[in-house]
């Protein structure tokens, strides 16, 4: 017996409700690795699966857990063993496939990644979804051509889990950082992690007429979308980029092309979900040589299972700061 979250849905109402229940290993989906799992996080897709679903969750009963990290209990494939630690982010496990908000998992072999040398389990989970995010943007900016130096780099959603870890990162590799936030109360937080300027959301969050105004900034990791996005692109420098990570301000984008033709903007997107394998352990691996692990602790707030429905409601309203990890062994 083990202890997971579960999700049913009444089908005369239509909703649904979350607690934390008994199973067992015959009850686990099909897959090559069955994994003893230690932690995961929460994230913007886990409120909505512990929640209504959000159209990501079709099947009833569901376990959520978009990520997490463990030890390989049991496998039929030959690149793990028993006693391998792994680390998961992706693939639409806790959506589609039951994820880790449970103490046992069990999944393709191929959606594994080895945890690497310098992280534990906790502090692959403290990095999680948002950090492997966050890595992937700046590694994408880095592929365009930025470098330390090159001016400040933006960072929307800076309070957020991506945008916390996208701080710190950034910070750590030498680049001058400015943290959009509209949260006032997170300023002292983001310039621990390394924020050089803060910038208020107001400042930064309504669409102008001009389709270009000062180049400002060097870079940008936007966990935002929206108006805010769009007014970003006309104040970027010439050649600059910026790595589209979220849709927190919305999926439209009510903005021009001058931005892309007059100074050869760059927009990236940066999806984390069907990520090939070898970016997975280059991000992963960079991840553990540049990520500052003092200032990863800094954002961690530790939940056990019979928080999360709480904190997915939290998350979904916003109200979630720097990085919630799961023990789920608690």
């Amino acid at each position: 017996m083990f202890k997971a979250l579960v999700v049913n849905k009444d089908e005369e109402t239509g909703k649904t409700s979350a607690a934390v229940q008994d199973m067992t290993l015959d009850q686990l989906p099909a897959g090559d690795v069955t994994v003893s799992v230690e932690y995961s996080t929460v994230n913007y897709k886990d409120g909505l699966c512990i929640g209504p679903g959000g159209g990501l969750v079709r099947n009833y009963p569901h376990i959520p857990g978009i990520d997490f990290a463990g030890t390989v209990e049991a496998s039929d494939d030959a690149r793990y063993k028993v006693g391998d630690k792994v680390v998961l982010t992706g693939w639409r496990v806790g959506e589609a496939h039951w994820g880790g908000y449970a103490q046992k998992a069990r999944v393709k072999a191929d959606w594994l990644v080895p945890l690497p040398e310098g992280l534990d389990t906790r502090a692959a989970m403290a990095v999680g979804t948002a950090g492997f995010t966050a890595m992937l943007s700046v590694m994408a900016l880095e592929d365009h051509g930025l470098k330390p130096g090159d001016g400040p780099v933006l960072v929307t959603g800076a309070a957020g889990g991506v945008g916390s870890v996208a701080v710190a990162l950034l910070a750590a590799l030498g680049h001058e950082v400015a943290g959009v936030t509209g949260r006032p109360e997170t300023s002292d937080y983001l310039k621990g992690l390394g924020a050089s300027q803060i910038v208020a959301r107001e400042e930064i969050n309504e669409t102008v007429k001009r389709p270009l105004e000062a180049e400002t900034w060097a870079g940008c990791v936007d966990a935002v979308g929206g108006a805010m996005l769009a007014r970003v692109l006309g104040q970027m420098k010439y050649g600059a980029s910026v790595a589209a990570v979220g849709l927190a301000g919305g999926a439209g984008l009510p903005a021009t092309v001058i931005p892309f033709l007059l100074r050869g903007v760059n927009l990236l997107g940066i999806d984390s979900v069907m990520q090939p394998y070898g970016n997975r352990v280059r991000a992963w691996q960079r991840i553990a040589s540049d990520l500052p692990m003092d200032k990863l602790e800094a954002m961690v707030v530790l939940a056990t299972l019979p928080d999360l429905p709480t904190l997915g409601s939290d998350i979904l309203k916003g109200q979630v700061k720097g990085r919630v990890v799961v023990d789920v062994t608690a």
